[in-house]
Formats: structure tokens, sequence, C-alpha cells
């Protein structure tokens, strides 16, 4: 997978978190794996979020 190293870096992060005492940035740092997961697995690399306040649509 080309997008590897995201994962790479974030599970260095959250082992850092793990062993630093940081339970809060640990929850966001797994959060944000699983955002990455989801997304990079869907192929939706390149999308834009949806702004709900964005009256163009």
């Amino acid at each position: 997978m080309a997008h590897e190293w995201i994962f790479e870096v974030l599970q260095d992060m959250r082992s850092y978190s793990q062993k630093n005492g940081l339970p809060l940035l640990m929850a966001q740092l797994d959060a944000a794996l699983l955002v990455a997961r989801t997304e990079i697995g869907a192929g939706n690399l390149g999308a834009q979020p949806h702004d709900p306040d964005d009256k163009d649509d």
C-alpha cells in the first residue's frame, strides 16, 4: 500500500502517547487511525469533506 507510512507515523505517535501517559492524545490517535483506515481503504484520497454550511450544494 502506497500510504502505509501514515499508519506507521500514527502508530508511532500512539505508542509514544501510551508510554508517556498521554491518554487523551492516545484516544485521538486511535480515532485518527480509524479515519485513515476508512478513507484510504475506501479510496477516498483527495476527496474534500462535505461542508454542511456550504450553500452551493
